[in-house]
């Protein structure tokens, strides 16, 4: 069975988004990728999406792959989702259009979870998901995630888009790594 990773930025206020949305405030440090992402795509057989994030990086990876401009390390990241199983949550979303993904009807809480609990058990790999901010909190408020990855940045932003909805108990640390930019990576379990 499958474990549910959810692997994403977080200020130190607990936020995973501005109050618009907005990602400007994450540091992009290619140290970071470069020492988190190997371990997770070693892992990770499915990859989940709500529709705002799928769309996101249904428009930008297969162009980054593509560009010759592009640093290896993201064309090979970029591949790397290209090739992966990817499953979209929705009940607005019409049809994919990208390739090895998949839809999945869900107009209420209780169908994810019963969704994203069947894909965990028909699982030998991790399920992964990047966020985005509402569906990684539905996810988490409803008891799906089992490890968070969290690159926590150097910033409080003071408002915008929380990742926790509801409290979840204790999570067990099982990891951290500080960076030179100030990120540091926080691996939690639930407990």
């Amino acid at each position: 069975m499958g474990r549910l990773i959810l692997f994403m930025a977080i200020s130190l206020d607990g936020f995973v988004g501005g109050p618009h949305g907005e990602l400007d405030w994450e540091v992009r440090d290619p140290e970071v990728g470069r020492s988190l992402i190997p371990n997770l795509q070693r892992t990770t057989g499915t990859l989940l999406f709500g529709r705002t994030l799928f769309e996101g990086f249904r428009q930008a990876w297969p162009a980054m792959a593509a560009d010759p401009a592009t640093p290896k390390e993201l064309v090979e990241f970029a591949n790397w989702i290209e090739e992966t199983p990817k499953v979209v949550f929705s009940s607005k979303l019409q049809s994919t259009g990208w390739r090895n993904s998949s839809h999945r009807r869900v107009d209420s809480d209780e169908k994810l979870v019963a969704a994203v609990e069947a894909l965990k058990r028909a699982s030998e790999k991790d399920v992964t998901t990047f966020g985005g901010a509402r569906f990684a909190r539905t996810l988490s408020d409803q008891g799906l995630v089992d490890e968070y990855r969290l690159k926590l940045q150097p910033i409080a932003l003071g408002s915008g888009l929380p990742l926790f909805g509801r409290p979840r108990g204790p999570l067990k640390l099982v990891r951290t790594d500080p960076f030179p930019s100030g990120v540091v990576s926080l691996t939690y379990l639930r407990s």
